[in-house]
């Protein structure tokens, strides 16, 4: 039984766009929530009021997306 088992015979592209679907949604899905935090944080919780909150949260948001979007391959 253990002879039949064969390393790096099997396709492995359904568990690697599994793998890429999960990390881009951990990664987005906490970028959101950082976001909605610091918004509902700001707004009810100090003085800054609803702008500066939604400033704020926009902010995080473009510098978000600025780091964390898919960079470009390494040409070898």
């Amino acid at each position: 039984m253990a002879s039949e088992y064969h390393r790096g015979d099997m396709d492995i592209s359904e568990q690697v766009a599994t793998f890429n679907l999960f990390n881009g949604m951990t990664k987005w899905g906490s970028l959101s929530l950082a976001a909605l935090m610091v918004l509902l944080v700001l707004w009810f919780c100090t003085p800054a009021g609803f702008l500066g909150a939604f400033i704020s949260a926009a902010v995080l948001t473009v510098l978000g997306v600025v780091f964390l979007r898919e960079k470009p391959e390494a040409a070898h």
